[in-house]
């Protein structure tokens, strides 16, 4: 392995140490998008998913007869009974000029772009130029999730991808991913509800963001909780393939339980150094998971058995918390938590009711085409657009210019808010309100 290598391992390591730090300091705010990594499950089920393809051309090295690699990953999930989350790009043929850049390195296949499965052979990967391996993932029962039409960066990322392009603005981040989503709907028939930002690169330029996007693109950010390992280049085929099982079998030897509820990230293509360990670590890590009783299904079926991270569908209040995002409300944070015990503020009950509906407004007062109609809230709040929305339906009240949106709400507050909001309030409302508290109310005025 490169000096190279190890430095983007090492550096990515320590990004994600620095992040876990960073979210652990940083306020969370609910939000319309959140981020799917793990979910909150007590039954031995997880969830794969499969980066960069579809995939037309052969492993590397070949031990399956030539056959595409993403024909392969399908056929060793469903030899286990498992079914696939594919996060599939669209084409990156357009993705020119560029040119090659260091075998082995992170630009591997192009300096300026991505290019799938390869440089100058992105005719061999796609949806656009795969279709027979897009019908043939869905004949399998496998999820297609949406890893953008181009693969080109939402920002920039000056760590590791400093020379690469990236997209000018929040408009083109939405419809690199519409683009995709009607062209799977169109040729298969299909609807994408899940997306993963290319690179995982959030930032987008004017102040906006991939949750922005995907807000406005009416998807789901799904992420990952554990690395299945294969996509970094390490001395020989062997140690890549090693790397992909090994840590598993450690982590279910150390707790059986460890993956209940995970998703598993992995690659549909090959890795820095060309080579596709995933072809033969795959089958390795399901025979090790179906040992221990698990079942691997797609990112959709875990969250129809548990929607968020850390409270299972067995607590009433996460149920209820269901019941409010079927029917368009925001209970959950943007890590996608329901932190059920958190009291219930003006901001956040504004939130819940007007998140999706305050998305293109949040749009408009980034851009500063109008203000705020009070003064206690800033514009870049992540509740500004909600507040201002839940005010002009009547929902709120602001006094003297103020609209306090940290302050706990009141029991009169949330009679005028629901009657306002859902046309009928409950009857008895606690003295100090939860946010666990409101999707119990909410989810029984809901379905009355």
């Amino acid at each position: 392995m490169s000096l190279l290598t190890k430095s983007i391992g090492l550096a990515k390591k320590a990004k994600h140490r620095f992040q876990d730090q960073l979210r652990a300091r940083t306020p969370v705010y609910l939000s319309p998008v959140r981020r799917i990594e793990q979910v909150a499950l007590n039954e031995r089920l997880c969830a794969m998913t499969f980066d960069d393809g579809p995939c037309r051309l052969p492993a590397n090295p070949d031990n399956h007869g030539g056959k595409p690699l993403t024909l392969v990953l399908a056929e060793t999930l469903e030899q286990y009974g498992a079914r696939g989350s594919f996060d599939v790009v669209g084409d990156t043929s357009n993705n020119y000029p560029d040119h090659k850049g260091k075998h082995g390195s992170a630009t591997w296949g192009g300096v300026a772009y991505d290019h799938y499965p390869d440089f100058a052979k992105d005719a061999d990967g796609g949806a656009v130029h795969c279709p027979e391996l897009i019908d043939r993932l869905l004949q399998g029962g496998h999820e297609i999730t949406n890893h953008t039409y181009s693969h080109i960066l939402f920002g920039r990322k000056n760590l590791v991808y400093g020379q690469r392009k990236h997209l000018p603005d929040l408009e083109s981040a939405v419809e690199d991913v519409k683009r995709l989503n009607h062209y799977l709907k169109e040729h298969h028939n299909y609807t994408m509800t899940l997306s993963r930002p290319p690179h995982y690169v959030d930032g987008i330029a004017g102040g906006f963001d991939s949750y922005d996007a995907y807000a406005l693109a009416g998807v789901q950010y799904m992420a990952a909780s554990y690395d299945g390992a294969g996509w970094l280049p390490l001395a020989t085929y062997e140690a890549e393939v090693e790397a992909m099982w090994k840590p598993v079998a450690q982590r279910l030897a150390e707790n059986p339980d460890y993956f209940c509820g995970q998703i598993i990230f992995q690659k549909d293509g090959y890795n820095m150094a060309r080579r596709s360990p995933v072809a033969d670590g795959l089958g390795k890590q399901l025979e090790l998971l179906t040992q221990h009783g698990y079942q691997v299904v797609t990112v959709s079926e875990l969250l129809e058995r548990s929607p968020f991270r850390d409270v299972p569908q067995s607590d009433r209040r996460a149920a209820a918390a269901r019941v409010l995002l079927e029917h368009g409300w925001c209970p959950a944070f943007r890590d996608n938590s329901l932190r059920p015990s958190t009291v219930l503020t003006r901001g956040a009950l504004a939130m819940m009711a007007f998140g999706w509906d305050g998305v293109p407004v949040r749009v408009q007062l980034l851009r500063k085409e109008h203000g705020l109609p009070f003064d206690d809230c800033t514009i870049t709040h992540p509740y500004a657009a909600a507040l201002m929305l839940a005010q002009q339906k009547g929902c709120l009240s602001v006094s003297q210019g103020r609209i306090r949106p940290e302050d706990p709400v009141t029991a009169e507050e949330l009679l005028q808010f629901l009657a306002a909001k859902l046309g009928k309030a409950p009857e008895h409302i606690p003295a100090k309100l939860t946010h666990g508290d409101l999707f119990l109310l909410v989810a029984d005025l809901l379905q009355a």
